[in-house]
């Protein structure tokens, strides 16, 4: 306050007969042109993208019209969640406007300007704009190898971008079905920099694939398309001639592990004993089941794969066991099926496993404490666990009761499933490791060790 302000103010007081001490600078506050600040943004922008407020500041002296302020600096201001911060300023120009570009950092953005005056005009304050932040739709996208060779390597592709082409560096989960099955997560995958990524999978069935990526921080989740992978089978299948007939269908066994026939040997497991009991094995039996082994072996299907079978063998036949069948699968000599004949349940007919069903399933088999099937009471060499049955479709038994299981195979041969006679690569491999086809033509499919 000047020194005439200060005598006209203790003059003024003592007129009125009140004496006041006024604080330095009253008058001069009193004397600061008012001053409004508008502001404005857009109502939504997509997170992380910049975007632009708008401000417009005037001056409002008592009395007159509003006039732009020029020249003049102005604070953006962002709310973040316990103070106002400053995110940019700018210079209002000559029409009292200025904008400036603020980063969308989430789902909620609060604004707002702030103008902290000068020597002639009060400081002002906008009021609050929100800018909801939105994010980026994206595109998940999955290719890659058709099709691939049993047990070996495909290769899939994905590729997550935005709308705009930004790379997504989120987190994939590949999920997978196999036919009349559901959808099962495979695998989470961490997408690169440049939104992709490349895995290897080894289906052992066709098998189709998608890709599902969540919502990140500025990005929305997407599902990508289905691709579908077929398995091919590594051998050639074996196609039986248009007029043969055909043995009823049993569920393909599991496919192979390991490499080779990789084939293993060990004491009847208690699950399988039971299921065993009182159909393959009964009270009576020549051999018990500490006589007995498990074998597991993997072996060429007719459908051209790799499928891992057991026989129940005599514990002192398994090393003529293991001999021939590692010989038959490094031949690729195709068998149909390999399961325990158990799995056929019991039959009066047979006095054990269902040899008949066996038979007709095109099965191979060893032990079951039987009678000779179509001899009623005499008792089979396969209860004692040294005899084996081979593609019991193809190659036929003569039985009392007439050619079993068909009589069109008798008559037919094939050389690599299907034998007549004793020069057959696969009577010869059997007879390499002690196996006798003791009934030649009478019983095709059987061999004792």
């Amino acid at each position: 306050m000047t020194r005439a302000g200060s005598l006209l103010a203790v003059l003024v007081a003592i007129a009125s007969g009140v004496v006041v001490l006024l604080p330095a600078g009253a008058a001069a506050a009193d004397a600061l042109v008012p001053t409004s600040l508008a502001l404005s943004g857009p109502a939504s922008a997509r997170i992380t993208t910049p975007a632009t407020l708008s401000v417009s500041l005037a001056a409002t002296p008592p009395g007159a019209d509003s006039q732009p302020l020029a020249g003049q600096p102005v604070d953006f201001q962002r709310w973040d969640g316990a103070s106002w911060v400053t995110a940019a300023t700018a210079t209002t120009a000559d029409d009292g406007t200025a904008t400036a570009s603020v980063a969308i950092t989430g789902p909620a953005n609060r604004f707002r300007a702030a103008y902290a005056g000068d020597a002639t005009h009060a400081s002002s304050t906008s009021a609050t704009v929100s800018v909801t932040g939105t994010r980026f739709p994206t595109v998940l996208t999955l290719a890659g190898d058709d099709s691939v060779v049993d047990e070996h390597t495909a290769h899939l592709t994905m590729t997550w971008r935005t709308d705009t082409g930004r790379a997504v560096p989120g987190t994939v989960r590949v999920f997978q079905h196999v036919r009349n099955g559901r959808w099962k997560l495979l695998r989470r995958v961490a997408v690169g920099a440049d939104g992709q990524a490349r895995i290897g999978i080894r289906p052992r069935v066709d098998t189709w694939y998608q890709l599902r990526g969540g919502r990140g921080p500025w990005w929305l989740g997407d599902t990508s398309n289905t691709h579908a992978v077929d398995n091919r089978p590594p051998m050639r299948p074996v196609v039986l001639p248009a007029d043969a007939p055909r043995p009823e269908r049993l569920p393909a066994q599991r496919r192979a592990v390991g490499a080779g026939a990789n084939i293993t040997v060990s004491r009847i497991p208690s699950a399988v004993w039971r299921q065993m009991s009182g159909i393959t094995w009964h009270r009576g039996c020549p051999v018990g089941r500490a006589g007995l082994r498990l074998m597991h072996v993997n072996y060429w299907g007719f459908d051209g794969y790799r499928h891992r079978g057991e026989l129940v063998v005599n514990a002192h036949a398994t090393g003529q066991f293991r001999g021939a069948f590692a010989d038959l699968y490094a031949g690729r000599f195709p068998i149909r099926a390999m399961y325990r004949v158990d799995r056929f349940g019991y039959s009066s007919r047979s006095g054990g496993g269902n040899d008949y069903a066996s038979m007709r399933h095109d099965n191979t088999s060893a032990f079951n404490c039987r009678w000779v099937t179509g001899n009623h009471g005499v008792r089979s060499p396969h209860s004692y666990g040294y005899a084996v049955d081979i593609n019991t479709w193809e190659n036929p038994y003569r039985s009392r009761v007439g050619l079993l299981p068909d009589a069109w195979w008798m008559a037919h041969s094939d050389p690599r499933y299907a034998w007549r006679s004793s020069t057959h690569a696969v009577v010869r491999i059997m007879v390499r490791h002690g196996f006798r086809w003791t009934y030649g033509l009478g019983d095709t499919q059987h061999f004792d060790a």
